[in-house]
């Protein structure tokens, strides 16, 4: 009989710590959900539900739900919803209590590891300032070199050249540029950040990076 109670104690033990670290969709007929938010979109919450140990995707209508309480603490009200759309998630005004981090973005260096984690389908915002030397006569801002030629051996071939970018471990590198709207990440893992070159022995300075997560 005690060996059984210690068991029931463990299984308890290790769902506690899978919901601690869960979203929860609150909603409007009293249901709690949790698990985890991949993407909004089209009014649609994608979610992958967590059952114990068994996960669903899911599909929500934001207008079924309340609130959602991320795993940060981080609760969002139906009516700030719209900020975590991914159809105005490209706007400037970030959503307040966001963690903040600055690094500072060598053009010299490949990838410059920006110490932190992030989640797939969460939004991250970027504020850069700061201009990099790429090359003889061509200095540039986090936006990159204007009327830029494509070039297939930069991270992003088709991006302007120098600008500012970011990868999640080894997947594919994505632009930022001078974008100040939200970013909703692909991938889980440790963000880097970079500058779309292909040679990168010429470059010197910087960009100075504010990432909001």
């Amino acid at each position: 009989m005690g060996r059984i109670h210690v068991v029931a104690i463990g299984v308890m033990v290790i769902l506690a710590a899978v919901w601690l670290g869960a979203d929860t969709l609150f909603l409007r007929d009293g249901r709690r959900v949790q698990g985890w938010v991949i993407g909004i979109r089209d009014g649609v919450i994608e979610f992958e539900e967590e059952r114990g140990f068994q996960r669903r995707r899911i599909r929500v209508n934001r207008n079924d739900v309340r609130r959602i309480e991320f795993d940060e603490l981080e609760a969002v009200e139906e009516s700030n919803l719209d900020e975590r759309d991914d159809d105005s998630a490209r706007g400037d005004e970030r959503p307040r209590g966001l963690r903040e981090r600055e690094v500072i973005v060598s053009a010299d260096v490949a990838w410059n590891d920006a110490g932190v984690d992030v989640r797939a389908g969460r939004a991250v915002y970027f504020a850069s300032t700061g201009r990099v030397s790429w090359g003889p006569g061509r200095r540039d801002d986090a936006g990159g070199e204007r009327d830029s030629p494509r070039n297939p051996g930069r991270p992003i071939p088709n991006r302007p050249g120098a600008a500012l970018i970011g990868r999640i471990d080894d997947s594919d590198p994505f632009f930022i540029g001078n974008d100040q709207g939200a970013i909703r990440m692909r991938a889980s893992g440790r963000l880097y950040l970079g500058v779309n070159d292909d040679y990168l022995l010429d470059n010197s300075s910087n960009f100075r990076v504010t990432v909001y997560y």
